[in-house]
């Protein structure tokens, strides 16, 4: 008996710490040049998100709402930049300890790329890095975590 809850208490530690590193990621963080605030969370069905929930200058000089104008689709050129959805599908990968197989939208391009995430060991300063074809080739860019207010 004492064998088995030892066996259980040990996987649901492992359990436990597994959620951890998989969930490190969420929370707010200030992109790289300062001019915005990017909420990551984590989707019902285990996936990971990020949205602008702050923006530095969030209008144009007449007062109007900046809007997602790069946008390759006129559909969207009308949508705001407060509020947009820039990082999608994000899945963890415990055997890298990285997010991968996401998107990450550029709206200063209205480019959207490839993306991967990771700590270099820093639990503060989060590595995104976006690419066309292969992850060689792309941009690194590092987020700060917000602690405190969002």
């Amino acid at each position: 008996m004492k064998k088995y809850l030892l066996s259980l208490a040990l996987m649901l530690l492992s359990l436990a710490s597994f959620g951890q590193k998989n969930t490190k990621v969420v929370g707010t963080w200030l992109t790289q040049d300062g001019d915005s605030k990017v909420q990551i969370s984590q989707t019902e069905d285990g996936h990971f998100k990020g949205q602008i929930i702050w923006l530095k200058n969030p209008t144009e000089e007449d007062g109007t709402d900046k809007l997602d104008k790069h946008n390759p689709d006129e559909d969207l050129k009308r949508r705001k930049i407060m509020g947009l959805e820039l990082l999608k599908n994000f899945e963890y990968s415990e055997d890298d300890e990285e997010w991968t197989n996401g998107t990450i939208y550029d709206p200063k391009s209205g480019n959207t790329y490839k993306c991967y995430m990771w700590f270099d060991g820093n639990p503060n300063k989060l590595q995104v890095k976006g690419y066309i074809g292969f992850s060689l080739i792309g941009k690194k860019v590092s987020w700060t975590r917000v602690i405190g207010d969002a």
